[in-house]
Parts: C-alpha cells; structure tokens; sequence
C-alpha cells in the first residue's frame, strides 16, 4: 500500500504511508514543534489510523528542532483556545486530572507495539515532552547537533509522559536521576555513548540514515521480527529462567509456522 496523500494532517501531524513504512512528522517548524493536548489527539490518532501492513514507523520532526516540548501557553491562565488550561485541571478533581494525564499518555504508549518498529529521527532541541517522544520509540537516530533535556523538574514537575521508564532502562537509574533532576543537556556523543542513540550522523544525512535503517529492519520476515520484539521487551521484567521459557515458546511458533503446522 503506498500512499501518496496524507492518511493524516491536523493540529501538528501529518501521517504518511509508503508502502510499509510510515512517517509521522511533526509540522510546526515555526514553533519548533512544540507540543500541545491537541498534537497529542493527533498523534493517537495517528497510531490508530495506522494500516495493517506497515511495519516501521519513523517520526521526524520539520525544521531545526525535533521538538522543544510543552508549548508554554499551556501554563497561561487562559490556556489553548478550546481547551481547559493546567492551572484549572489542577483545581479540579483529582480523578480528572489523573483521567486527563492518561489521554495525553496514549500518544506516547502505541509506538513500541509489537507489530511495528519505531524510528525517531532526532535534530536540534528534544526537550522536555520532546525527550519524552524520542524516548517512545524503539530506535534513535540523532543529528549532530542533537540537544536532549529533561526540563520538567526545573519547573516543579515530573516527566509524565511515559519518558521514565525507557531513560531508567536505556542509562541507568543514577544517570537517568542526574539527568531529570539537573535538567541539563545530553548531546549527541553522550547519546550514542549511554545508549540513549543507536547512531549518529550529521544532520543533513538524517533523514537517509532513517531511511536505510528502515530498509534493513525490513529484510527479516515480518513475523521473526514481531516474536523478537515481545521477546526483548518482555525480558525486562522477566528472570533469567522465564527468559527462557519464552524464547523456547517463541521460537517453537517460528518452527510451526515455517512447517506449516496449525494450532
């Protein structure tokens, strides 16, 4: 399936499909991709109108900067046109406030699904909610001049936007501390070093290199790439022993179905 008009173009997002890679790129380079509730609908949206037969995502970001984060209107009293702002979820209920944090959550949780491969190719500034939308993703490319930064506990906050979970994994609790709590910037030979980048490259390549690593993630079956997907990210929270237990289960998934056996 390939196509040539956006699935997708609202509020930030635009979605494309070429065949079985798709992009979703961030479109406000003027605002350097700040993020707002709105951009966030979008890009669940954008998860779920994914089609069946893509395989690798990329996310990108237009202009200088991937994505500086949180658009700071949302602080202002008056907010985004249309929509509550902070101060006021604050004062409400705190179920509500929880329900609400939850929606934004949601387009930060679809891009480690098992059945895609997800690609962020980073430049410029990723701060904040813009670290955290790296973070979602399987895989990173960054630019040279990348600049990741954890601001939100410089503003009295916590990073809440499911970012916590893959820094602590990807670097380690103490550096992943020292990062969020100092606030300061992370480059590109650092990312590379920590884990935080499987490559970097200069900018103007960035987009290629998303590109041939997209290509090479296609050249396995789909199905060896899923089972290997949930196979790594499971191991996380499994033992050694129920490691392998799942590797022999997968694997003798893999061996029926090249055999041709049905359940």
């Amino acid at each position: 399936m390939t196509s040539l008009a956006p699935l997708l173009d609202k509020d930030g997002v635009r979605l494309t499909v070429d065949d079985v890679v798709a992009t979703v790129t961030l479109t406000n380079p003027a605002k350097r991709n700040a993020q707002s509730p709105a951009l966030w609908r979008a890009l669940t949206a954008a998860g779920r109108a994914l089609p069946g037969s893509v395989r690798v995502v990329v996310l990108r970001g237009e202009g200088k900067s991937f994505s500086a984060g949180l658009d700071r209107q949302a602080f202002t009293p008056e907010g985004f046109d249309g929509e509550p702002s902070f101060l006021d979820m604050a004062r409400g209920p705190e179920a509500g406030l929880d329900a609400t944090i939850a929606e934004y959550q949601e387009a930060f949780t679809w891009w480690r699904r098992n059945d895609i491969v997800s690609i962020a190719a980073v430049q410029g500034h990723a701060i904040g909610a813009g670290f955290q939308l790296a973070l979602a993703c399987d895989l990173r490319i960054v630019a040279e001049d990348v600049q990741f930064a954890m601001r939100e506990t410089s503003l009295g906050l916590v990073p809440d936007l499911t970012g916590t979970h893959p820094l602590v994994h990807l670097v380690g609790y103490a550096r992943a501390l020292e990062i969020c709590a100092t606030g300061r910037f992370v480059h590109a030979e650092e990312a590379e070093r920590t884990g935080l980048a499987n490559l970097v490259v200069p900018a103007g390549e960035l987009d290629a290199a998303a590109r041939d690593l997209a290509g090479a993630l296609l050249a396995a079956p789909r199905d060896a790439v899923v089972e290997t997907k949930a196979l790594l990210s499971g191991a996380v929270s499994r033992g050694y022993e129920e490691q392998r237990v799942a590797e022999r289960a997968a694997q003798g998934r893999r061996l029926r179905d090249l055999a041709g056996i049905t359940d």
